[in-house]
């Protein structure tokens, strides 16, 4: 079976919709996301522009502003839910392994 677009996310994805809880454009997204991860996640602009792309079709986010090639973007409720949704299951990830593992091999 399929599974449903944004069903999960994937970390480039999940870094984006969690910027743009603040108005923000292309470049700022990429740099808010370098350095929110310290670099451990990095977007390049096909991948960001791609993503963004999908996003607005998707409705989860929309388009702020438009100055020459600049644009800037901002989540809507329908991004916020899915960015909570994807929360929630990485805690229940956490959660499982804790279980599994057992404390002594939790960090």
């Amino acid at each position: 079976m399929a599974r449903e677009k944004f069903q999960t996310l994937t970390e480039p994805m999940f870094y984006i919709l969690l910027s743009l809880r603040e108005e923000c454009c292309g470049a700022d997204i990429m740099a808010w996301v370098a350095e929110r991860t310290q670099g451990r996640v990095s977007i390049g602009p096909g991948t960001l522009y791609n993503l963004l792309d999908s996003f607005l079709q998707a409705g989860m986010i929309r388009e702020t502003a438009v100055e020459g090639r600049k644009r800037s973007y901002l989540i809507t409720d329908k991004g916020r839910e899915t960015l909570r949704a994807e929360y929630r299951r990485l805690l229940a990830l956490t959660e499982d392994y804790k279980a599994c593992a057992g404390e002594e091999e939790t960090p």
